[in-house]
């Protein structure tokens, strides 16, 4: 289908994901599927929020994420990979009590991130570090954050739960905590409509088989829609270790990363990130061979 046709498509209420995966013959979400569909829907978390119940709903899903933070930890530095339009981010760091300095996000859309930009503005949470990266490779050195924290980001990703896991880890220094759908806890209707849409399965067991330290596992109290049930999942790396600052690396070779105005360079893997209207796009693919970037 053309991205026009995806476009009508999702305007009449169409899955856009089992439409992709339909039409490429894959048993799983790709993360161009995921990437499609999430930027078509760009705006409509934000607009979501104009209903009474729904920011009731964020407001309290937020508060509960922050308790959850604190009880660990105080966090210096967290991160939300698939962050979206921003919006679980800023009632976090609203209810955090000791408010981290370091505060970042990603997303694989270019136009969530866009919306999430323009929304922490007005949330006055500016100063927040946003980027368009993937969760599979992530631009950021060795244990960059006090905390890592999802909020139905591994969902989509039915099938690559182990490299996400590993992944998330490997940038955490503390504490990773997953809000993600809880297939083990579901009951049968749960679990067919995740199956039929490719959501992860078994966190515990692909944490576990990692060697990490599953130390929380239990439904999760807000739940926006009950056939898709929160889970929470809280793995322990190094509880004390020093509180860090985050440091960005090329997605690729995890070599230090250096911000320019108009891209990020990394001189030990020659490759240059661009920024788009200031985003700056860290996946894989978007890096460019420029072996004399520091010349020009």
């Amino acid at each position: 289908m053309t991205p026009k046709a995806l476009k009508e498509a999702y305007a009449r209420g169409e899955n856009i994901t089992e439409l992709l995966r339909q039409e490429s013959g894959s048993g799983h979400n790709t993360e161009e599927i995921i990437e499609t569909a999430y930027d078509l829907q760009s705006g409509s978390y934000i607009k979501a929020l104009e209903s009474p119940d729904m920011l009731k709903h964020k407001t309290d899903y937020g508060a509960a994420i922050a308790s959850e933070i604190a009880e660990l930890t105080s966090a210096g530095s967290i991160l939300e990979p698939g962050v979206g339009e921003g919006t679980t981010l800023s009632f976090v760091t609203r209810a955090l009590e000791n408010k981290p300095a370091h505060i970042h996000g990603f997303d694989i859309s270019w136009s969530r991130i866009a919306s999430c930009r323009k929304w922490l503005q007005e949330q006055s949470c500016e100063e927040s570090y946003m980027s368009v990266a993937s969760i599979l490779h992530t631009p950021y050195l060795d244990n960059s954050f006090d905390v890592v924290y999802t909020s139905h980001t591994i969902e989509p990703n039915g099938g690559n739960e182990s490299g996400i896991l590993a992944e998330l880890y490997r940038i955490t220094s503390q504490y990773l905590i997953l809000l993600e759908p809880g297939y083990e806890l579901a009951d049968d209707e749960a679990k067919a409509r995740m199956r039929q849409l490719g959501y992860c399965r078994g966190l515990v067991d692909h944490a576990e088989k990692l060697g990490m330290k599953v130390v929380k596992h239990e439904l999760f109290k807000h739940t926006a829609n009950p056939v898709n049930p929160t889970a929470i999942t809280v793995i322990a790396k190094n509880p004390d270790a020093p509180s860090v600052a985050p440091k960005l690396a090329c997605p690729r070779y995890l070599t230090p990363l250096a911000d320019y105005s108009d891209s990020l360079y990394s001189a030990d893997s020659l490759r240059a990130y661009p920024k788009i209207k200031d985003i700056p796009c860290l996946r894989c693919e978007d890096g460019v061979i420029a072996s004399n970037y520091d010349e020009m």
